[in-house]
């Protein structure tokens, strides 16, 4: 079992407090966070963002194992995922979708490609993690 860890410390009240972000291999390092950052769009990191970096990678390295895994070496895998928050969902912020926006160059016909972008989305272990809605939306260079 791989076991990875982050942490968050948080002080103040939620609108004139802050926090920091650390994770264990030291790229985020007090990295700082706070309401406006991630409510009003001040520039700075959030969670969502997070979110949305780790199931980008993710999702990019999966879809290059299966296709890899199938004899075919992608030359260039771009993903995006967009982490869609509600902070007014039933009282409370509420993820209610992530978006994945990819680009594939590979050497083979596009509806393998189409194929192994659906089983990635659905495969991708942070695709598993969240319990919103996963899209995509696929771009064949």
């Amino acid at each position: 079992m791989i076991q990875k860890h982050s942490s968050a410390i948080w002080t103040g009240s939620l609108k004139d407090g802050g926090g920091s972000l650390t994770s264990q291999s030291g790229v985020l390092s007090a990295t700082p966070y706070t309401f406006a950052t991630r409510f009003e769009g001040q520039n700075g990191t959030n969670p969502e963002e997070l979110i949305g970096a780790a199931h980008a990678g993710c999702y990019a390295m999966f879809l290059s194992a299966l296709m890899s895994g199938a004899g075919v070496v992608p030359d260039r895998i771009e993903a995006t995922s967009t982490i869609s928050l509600d902070p007014t969902t039933e009282g409370s912020p509420t993820v209610t979708a992530a978006h994945l926006d990819v680009t594939v160059k590979a050497p083979t016909d596009e509806a393998a490609i189409r194929d192994f972008a659906e089983k990635a989305k659905a495969g991708c272990p942070i695709s598993k993690l969240l319990k919103a809605e996963v899209s995509l939306a696929l771009k064949i260079a």
